[in-house]
């Protein structure tokens, strides 16, 4: 079982840690450009991709969830109807987004206040960049859909290369051709369509999807694409509450000073890391208890849950210890300002509290979404962003007391995670 959790985690944290590559590579290039609006163009047009595309992470969880149990259940004829109705739906979803881009455009630079030439720059970064809308929805469902086939190897290939491709078609584009905040945009969509071409190249290759035999009427069977959209649509409202809580802590920062609101940036960057390798293992959990699940196995299940909450255990203190012995080591190398080094190193004792609180919310989201038990994922979401917001508006509007709020949002969701589990282990008559 052990290696089994291995094999799909170690790949899906290679893939999660290159995910914040592109965008990091976009504010590289930009950087040298010689004006400060190119790096808040690309920053604000990065913050408008990454609310919206967000939203839509369903399409990976909700795919790769189902796709295992038929992947157990050694069903090859639903687990690729399950991929082709969650494609429909991506396309669906893009469509959308592509006629609605100006509404999208004019809402954002409501709520988002920024200067006009970087308003000017963040809408031609995104009026370029929207078109690769399809490319990254359409690879959300085949990434789910590979992790959901326990393959999570090819998800880290396609990382990489999409991220190769970026660095080279961008500082090409750039450096070479002088288009400036298009070339950027552009080497991005360049690399988002080269990621969804090797998706359907290696699926093609591999699993045959061009010799697949589909049946329309069944594809669109109404039984079926219902149990799509009910496992999706709490996903969805479970993203919802988790985008509330994260707007809501930064723009508390932000109403709180510019130290505030880089300390907690800078803080929040030690969530943000230890979510990378802990998303690995809820990827693991995701994929294997649903093929448990398909196969009707409740033996591997309980091995698996054990197991996996020992390798959890065993991160979180590693990571306790990371940050309590290198905590302020780790904020020197982010920023060289030392008076948010300081005001940071007030709050260091609630980041080496998080990977305690926050693990096992992090292992119950893959076991839930795997066997497709996302309303009870859904409702320990609900309880834990009530329990944050509670606490933040009863309390004194003082950041210590948002961090407080933070903590017992993440204790709550695990809490709530462990007594909801019942229902799973009902399942599997356990």
């Amino acid at each position: 079982m052990n290696k089994q959790i291995l094999h799909i985690a170690i790949p899906s944290i290679i893939s999660n840690i290159t995910v914040p590559l592109c965008g990091m590579v976009d504010t590289i290039i930009v950087g040298h450009l010689g004006d400060a609006s190119y790096i808040g163009a690309i920053a604000v047009g990065g913050l408008l991709f990454n609310m919206t595309y967000w939203l839509f992470s369903f399409l990976r969880m909700g795919t790769g969830g189902l796709t295992a149990q038929a992947y157990g259940a050694n069903n090859t004829i639903t687990a690729q109807n399950i991929l082709l109705r969650s494609a429909i739906v991506a396309l669906s979803v893009s469509t959308i987004l592509l006629l609605f881009q100006s509404v999208i455009l004019y809402i954002a630079f409501h709520f988002i206040d920024a200067t006009a030439e970087v308003q000017a720059n963040a809408s031609i970064y995104f009026n370029i960049l929207i078109w690769g809308a399809p490319a990254v929805l359409c690879l959300y469902s085949f990434i789910g859909w590979f992790l959901g086939m326990q393959n999570a190897r090819i998800p880290m290939i396609i990382a990489i290369v999409q991220n190769v491709v970026n660095i080279v078609a961008s500082s090409a584009l750039v450096f070479c051709l002088h288009l400036k905040v298009e070339g950027v945009a552009m080497g991005t969509l360049i690399a988002q369509y080269t990621g969804l071409l090797l998706a359907l190249t290696i699926g093609c290759y591999k699993y045959h999807w061009h010799k697949a035999n589909f049946v329309w009427k069944e594809i669109f069977r109404r039984t079926d694409f219902m149990q799509f959209f009910k496992v999706n649509r709490d996903i969805f409202f479970r993203t919802l509450y988790l985008i509330l809580v994260t707007t809501y802590f930064t723009s508390f920062g932000s109403s709180q000073g510019e130290n505030i609101l880089a300390a907690n940036t800078l803080l929040m960057q030690f969530f943000i890391i230890f979510s990378y390798f802990m998303d690995g293992f809820a990827y693991a959990g995701e994929a294997i208890s649903g093929k448990c699940y398909g196969e009707n196995n409740k033996v591997q299940f309980s091995k698996l849950t054990s197991r996996l909450f020992m390798w959890g255990a065993g991160i979180a203190t590693l990571f306790t210890l990371l940050y309590s012995a290198l905590g302020q080591m780790f904020l020197h190398l982010l920023t060289n300002e030392q008076s948010v080094v300081a005001q940071a190193s007030n709050y260091l004792f609630f980041v080496c509290l998080i990977p305690f609180l926050s693990f096992s919310a992090f292992l119950f989201d893959g076991l839930f979404i795997g066997t497709t038990s996302t309303r009870q994922m859904l409702n320990s979401m609900r309880m834990a962003s009530l329990t944050f917001f509670a606490i933040v508006f009863v309390c004194s509007k003082e950041n210590y007391i948002l961090w407080t709020a933070f903590l017992a949002y993440l204790g709550m969701r695990g809490l709530m995670q462990l007594l909801l589990f019942k229902s799973v282990r009902k399942k599997f008559n356990i």
